[in-house]
């Protein structure tokens, strides 16, 4: 219809050449087909320029004020010396050393400003590396002032809390940024660090003068040996002497976390004692021990060449006997300096914290260092052997009974800190997880034994370790390695075909974990229907209900909440899965020794467990035909005397 010029409706006249056939066949033909648009990208321009090993000229200075633990805001001021006008770039450290993945939370840093001659330059964040800032110097300028604040997380929901109105862990990367084109370790940084009136402090950094007014100021180190030497500071602190060269230094929350008993200190020193002897050289000036006890700082367990962060929940101390696990923090962390530190992979070393890290090689990073770790821990009386057993045979169960390791071999999870950057898994035995840790042990545990076979128990890792980590001593600069010498060293202690050795260990897919050691060293893995010790002790810390080789399912004994269904287990063939909240248990109100007790029973009753499960809004009742009793894993003796497990564990004189 059209309208007229008074507004009416009038029917449509079709010109005289068009008959209405013509019109249908016209409207009912497709039209002409358009081709999509097919655009070509952007070029991707990398304009930071890559790190030379040339020295940065000039000295940058970073002053800290981590006074503010009211708000946890670090306030920070950074002069970086200039040699002329142009473009520079900056860069905030991304991929961090000891996390093996990038995770320099740029997000926390604001109020970022940039003067030079008290003068706003204005900056730009690179489009294509987020991570780099660039700023064009104008003539005449010989340094520029960066002021901005690391707005630190006040929950863990956020990210690790690192300052509480009782202590703070200065992370000197997370306050500042560096200059591109530079290797870290010629760049030259003078620090300070403003405190709370009387807080004490630690730290691997040497003070450069008397503490001023809250201040203290440190000697000019590298940027690399900055972001490796963070501070721990607290309101309540003290520092123990544990050798000529080691220091413990413990901040808590209150006063009483402080409080070591002399046997407790004396483990401690057995440490350094045991790891000294271990190693045979001590890759450091001197050591510190940085020990947060605290339930409001994040917890942590980071290595460094000459300290390492530990923080733990409160009790470490006063609880002694109830914290068996976190009595290897402190050997594992501090095996790091020989392992992984001083001596590190070869494709993990960078010139700069914006190249990627590889990481084929945290079997040894990190497996070694898990291996040594549980073995200091028994040989300097930090936990008893027994309780050292214990753990290895629960790290052999759950990885021997692992069915991811059907697909996935233990070299690819060395990934998984950048590919899964540990959030929490749906189903990690199918999945695997950073199993390089516990199953390198295992690796290192098969080695140990294979020496002592080969040589009839004359040579042992402990000969290897002396090898390769014990050159050069006071050394505290990086050696890297490779898999050929690795097995350059082992043939060296005894001959053997060792790369084939570890690539069908490490690169392989394997149906069952390397558990050689086991037989080797006197003992064979069995399960029992009483926990372990250990177990009994770590189902109470975590507050656990731990059924992973019965039911196949780890509880959460607060919120009854299913923190793990193991792959093809009865609780999966049942249909639960993580997450899932256990009401009732046969009616009954839910309690965790109330179904390890029902298990039990199944096995003369042959009942199903019945249990009423939520999973958000929705009940529903599962019944579980499981009638083979509870299964807790445990190594025992096959022999009399003392096996080459027993050995291995024992100190060394």
């Amino acid at each position: 219809m059209v309208h007229n010029q008074n507004g009416l409706r009038l029917p449509m006249r079709l010109p005289a050449l068009l008959s209405l056939p013509a019109v249908a066949l016209a409207l009912a033909a497709p039209a002409a087909a358009i081709e999509p648009s097919l655009p070509q990208p952007l070029p991707i321009e990398r304009q930071v320029p890559a790190a030379r090993d040339i020295a940065y000229p000039g000295t940058i200075e970073l002053a800290v004020d981590a006074t503010d633990v009211a708000r946890g805001i670090f306030r920070v001021r950074e002069r970086l010396p200039v040699t002329g006008a142009g473009r520079l770039y900056l860069l905030y450290p991304q991929w961090l050393p000891g996390n093996h993945a990038p995770r320099g939370p740029i997000d926390d840093i604001a109020d970022l400003t940039i003067t030079a001659n008290g003068q706003p330059l204005r900056w730009r964040r690179d489009p294509v590396d987020v991570y780099a800032i660039q700023v064009d110097v104008p003539e005449g300028a010989r340094s520029i002032d960066l002021s901005f604040d690391y707005v630190s997380p006040t929950s863990g929901a956020q990210g690790r809390v690192v300052m509480t109105s009782d202590m703070l862990s200065l992370q000197w990367n997370l306050t500042a940024f560096y200059p591109a084109g530079y290797f870290t370790r010629r760049i030259m940084v003078s620090p300070s660090a403003i405190l709370p009136a009387g807080w004490g402090y630690g730290t691997a950094l040497e003070p450069a003068g008397a503490r001023t007014a809250g201040t203290v100021a440190f000697r000019p180190v590298s940027f690399e040996t900055l972001v490796d030497s963070p501070m721990l500071a607290g309101r309540h602190f003290r520092q123990i002497q544990l050798s000529p060269k080691v220091r413990l230094n413990i901040a808590g929350d209150d006063p009483a976390e402080l409080q070591a008993s002399e046997p407790q200190i004396r483990a401690h020193r057995l440490l350094v004692d045991q790891a000294v002897k271990l190693f045979g050289a001590e890759h450091y000036d001197h050591y510190d021990f940085l020990l947060s006890i605290s339930d409001r700082l994040g917890g942590i367990g980071l290595e460094h060449q000459r300290s390492s962060e530990n923080g733990v929940a409160t009790g470490y101390f006063t609880r002694w006997d109830e914290q068996t696990a976190r009595h290897n923090l402190l050997p594992h962390e501090y095996v790091h300096s020989w392992n992984g530190k001083y001596r590190r992979g070869a494709d993990l070393y960078t010139p700069d914290y914006s190249v990627p890290m590889r990481n084929s090689l945290l079997w040894v990073y990190e497996g070694q260092t898990q291996y040594w770790g549980y073995v200091l821990q028994a040989r300097s009386g930090l936990v008893s052997p027994e309780d050292t057993l214990a753990f290895l045979a629960m790290a052999a169960a759950q990885l021997d009974t692992r069915p991811g390791r059907q697909w996935r071999p233990l070299i690819d999870t060395t990934n998984d800190p950048i590919i899964a950057a540990r959030r929490p898994q749906p189903w990690t035995s199918l999945q695997r997880s950073e199993d390089y840790y516990n199953e390198g042990m295992l690796v290192w545990l098969d080695v140990d034994m294979k020496l002592r076979e080969l040589t009839g128990g004359r040579r042992s890792l402990d000969d290897f370790a002396r090898a390769f980590f014990g050159m050069r001593d006071g050394d505290w600069g990086t050696l890297t390695y490779t898999l050929d010498d690795i097995v350059a060293t082992l043939n060296a202690v005894a001959p053997h075909d060792w790369a084939a050795y570890l690539r069908d260990r490490v690169e392989q897919a394997r149906p069952h974990a390397p558990l050689d050691w086991i037989a080797k060293g006197g003992y064979r893995l069995v399960y029992s229907n009483k926990p372990t010790n250990f177990w009994r002790i770590e189902e109470r810390r975590r507050k656990l209900t731990d059924l992973s080789y019965s039911l196949g399912v780890v509880i959460d004994s607060g919120d009854r909440k299913i923190e793990q269904v193991i792959w093809d287990s009865p609780a999966f063939a049942a249909g639960l899965t993580n997450s899932d909240s256990i009401v009732a248990l046969d009616g009954e109100s839910f309690d965790g020794g109330k179904l390890a007790a029902r298990i039990d029973g199944a096995v003369s009753s042959r009942k199903p467990i019945e249990l009423l499960v939520r999973r958000g809004d929705q009940y529903r009742t599962v019944s579980i035909p499981y009638y083979g009793g509870n299964r807790y894993p445990r190594l025992e003796p096959t022999g009399t005397g003392a096996a080459w497990l027993d050995q291995l564990l024992k100190p060394k004189g």
